[in-house]
């Protein structure tokens, strides 16, 4: 069946992406106002986008109503962000961070959360997360009136010590991460437990295999 994009509403679109593109990692990002509140919130239209330099790129969409969002403010004001990988036991939590609570209410102290403070940035981080990224914005891409794609560059990064294999040779105990995904719809989400390995073919392999 052909699915024609372009009179799609913004809520078909993101019905159709949310149902079709699984699953997707999220981003727990902490913000900071210009008076000093402390935002949290999750999304899951993210992902690392590159590595010279390191940078994760976030979509925040607009509210229901059309307007911008506390993290958006934020991102553009400070400059900074920091993002925060979920794990299995803070799922909860995270899903706390996306009520619809007043500009006032910090979503941290409601979802029992504490931070601690970054390396770098003005911005903390949340203590208890496994994996946290200190990001510089380093580019943002207009989407529409009160969209856009935060390009965060990675200054510093956390990784609990009880995950970290070889610090020297950046090796990690990544599955023991047990993080969470997105799935579909707003409320589906995926543990990344169940994993299974291929390796990656190389043309002299495959030359060799096809001519034997």
């Amino acid at each position: 069946m052909l699915f024609d994009f372009e009179p799609m509403t913004p809520m078909q679109c993101f019905e159709f992406l949310t149902a079709t593109v699984v699953p997707r990692p999220i981003a727990l990002i902490t913000s900071l106002s210009p008076e000093g509140l402390v935002n949290a919130a999750p999304y899951s239209f993210f992902n690392i986008m590159g590595t010279e330099p390191p940078v994760v790129a976030c979509t925040v969409l607009p509210t229901p109503d059309g307007c911008m969002k506390d993290t958006d403010r934020n991102i553009m004001s400070a400059r900074e962000f920091v993002v925060k990988l979920v794990p299995e036991d803070l799922a909860e939590a995270m899903n706390i961070t996306c009520i619809d609570a007043p500009d006032d209410v910090e979503e941290l102290a409601l979802a029992g959360l504490r931070t601690v403070p970054s390396s770098k940035l003005k911005t903390p981080r949340i203590e208890g997360s496994p994996v946290a990224f200190e990001c510089l914005l380093h580019a943002d891409v207009p989407l529409s009136a009160n969209q856009f794609i935060a390009i965060g560059r990675i200054v510093r990064a956390h990784v609990a010590d009880e995950f970290v294999v070889d610090g020297a040779k950046q090796v990690f105990d990544t599955p023991g991460l047990r993080l969470i995904g997105a799935m579909h719809a707003a409320k589906w989400y995926c543990r990344t437990s169940d994993r299974f390995a291929m390796d990656r073919p190389t043309w002299a392999d495959w030359v060799k295999h096809k001519s034997g």
